[in-house]
């Protein structure tokens, strides 16, 4: 789910989270990208659940509401699909609808926001998950720990992952047939991944670009720290959560759990740090790869698609987006990151978030209890636009017409790499990625230029995160 990122706007200049006159004052500037649409209006006594605008075939969130009204009559239901460009138009135009008391119920949340909605804004399911035990405990069976764990914070969980994508890396068969190259093996090394970008260099010509990645917080650097061993912000877990695994997972499923993830102090100048950006460097330099564009990708399918890129990182969500863009199945396979100190790879997830505003939230919950369920989550995903997080809905049947070979891929890089995790992403998100995006553009721009970036980039995170959101 987590294909866009977040742009050089930040979610920070649209106020307090959850602090209603503030927030409005200071979202004076977004009313213009508002539509009718995304104003729920006056209250009709419906559960208001808003989604981003794109997430959801409207056909699909259709069926969605009239499942849920045959199971709960008495609740009417509204899904608002805002129109958004990204999760930071999006979040704003949340805050929005809060300061002008038309809050929404739910929220569909990425990873992206989850530490900032839990923090500010959204209410723990603690509780009702205990309730209900009985009924989830074949939905918390059927999902991974690690995307559970995702959605908690200081110990308490605030949404059930409903989808995720990790950053796997998707190569363009008829480039590695052109190559002579074979298909990597899934412990594949770094050296590896470089040595086959230079085949492909060499079978290619002017307009060919071996290695594609996008600038941005999910799948741009951060799964090179990952594999390096590192991560941008320093990583540990909050203490707590021991409610949830004792109560729904095995032994061996619930060792080193904990209460959710801290992302702390900023390591941007750390050793391990400077040496991915140095590789990353080098590709550009040695023309394996361009400059990392910013946006969220749109653009790729269809260099990818054409063969004028060979391989590039992407989530389940791409194996809809390349069928849609027509090209085959046999065309196109998916491979685990490339091992370097460690094949850790990272991923994002999405769920509802319940805000504290909401006068319904035992209503809520039934949505959210709902919307877990395999026969809704089967509905809602059907043409492959993201990985479902019950581990039951992968299967053949599922990728047989969109391919990819490997599909197993997507759900076996959770169960093979249990280090696996969330891209960091703290209440200080918003600023922390144009902290990112801004300093790696400056970093790969020219010759020894890593250095000088990462360490202004360290002062700038170091603002960041000591302000409070």
């Amino acid at each position: 789910m987590t294909d866009s990122h977040l742009p050089r706007r930040t979610l920070l200049r649209y106020g307090a989270y959850g602090a209603g006159a503030a927030a409005l004052a200071a979202t004076a500037a977004s009313w213009d990208r508002l539509t009718g649409a995304d104003i729920p209006g006056r209250d009709d006594g419906s559960l208001v659940v808003a989604t981003l605008g794109s997430a959801f075939d409207p056909a699909t969130v259709d069926a969605l509401t009239k499942g849920f009204h045959r199971l709960h009559p008495d609740i009417p239901l509204r899904v608002n699909a805002v129109q958004a460009v990204d999760w930071s138009d999006f979040f704003a135009k949340i805050l929005t609808q809060i300061a002008a008391g038309t809050a929404p119920d739910l929220v569909y949340v990425a990873t992206e926001g989850v530490q900032l909605f839990a923090r500010r804004l959204g209410v723990p399911l603690d509780r009702w998950v205990r309730r209900d035990a009985a009924q989830l405990r074949e939905y918390f069976a059927d999902v991974h720990p690690s995307l559970v764990e995702s959605m908690m914070y200081e110990g308490n969980l605030y949404q059930l992952p409903m989808e995720f994508n990790a950053a796997d890396i998707y190569l363009n068969k008829q480039v590695l047939k052109r190559a002579g190259a074979g298909f990597p093996a899934a412990d594949w090394s770094r050296d590896d991944f470089t040595a086959l970008l230079r085949e492909m260099k060499r079978a290619g010509d002017a307009h060919f670009t071996p290695y594609f990645w996008t600038n941005r917080l999910w799948g741009g650097v951060v799964p090179w720290l990952f594999a390096n061993g590192t991560n941008l912000l320093k990583e540990s877990k909050a203490p707590g959560g021991s409610w949830l695994w004792d109560t729904f997972y095995p032994a061996a499923d619930r060792q080193g759990r904990g209460g959710g993830f801290r992302w702390t102090t900023p390591q941007a100048t750390a050793d391990r740090v400077e040496e991915a950006y140095d590789y990353l460097a080098s590709l550009v330099q040695e023309d394996l790869c361009t400059r990392p564009e910013g946006g969220n990708g749109s653009n790729l399918v269809g260099v990818f698609s054409t063969s004028r890129v060979g391989v590039t990182p992407a989530g389940g969500f791409w194996a809809g987006g390349l069928h849609l863009a027509g090209m085959r199945a046999a065309d196109y396979d998916v491979q685990y990151f490339p091992r370097w100190r460690t094949q850790r790879h990272q991923f994002g997830a999405a769920g509802y978030a319940l805000l504290r505003t909401s006068k319904k939230q035992e209503a809520a919950w039934e949505f959210i209890k709902y919307a877990a369920r395999k026969d809704t989550m089967t509905r809602l995903f059907q043409s492959n636009q993201t990985t479902p997080a019950r581990r039951s809905m992968l299967n053949a049947a599922r990728y047989a017409a969109s391919g990819p070979a490997h599909w197993q891929v997507f759900y076996d890089t959770l169960d093979r790499f249990p280090d696996t995790g969330p891209i960091p992403a703290p209440p200080q998100v918003a600023e922390v990625t144009d902290v990112l995006l801004k300093y790696t553009g400056t970093a790969l721009a020219s010759p020894r230029a890593v250095g000088p970036a990462l360490r202004r980039m360290q002062g700038d995170l170091e603002q960041a995160m000591e302000r409070e959101v």
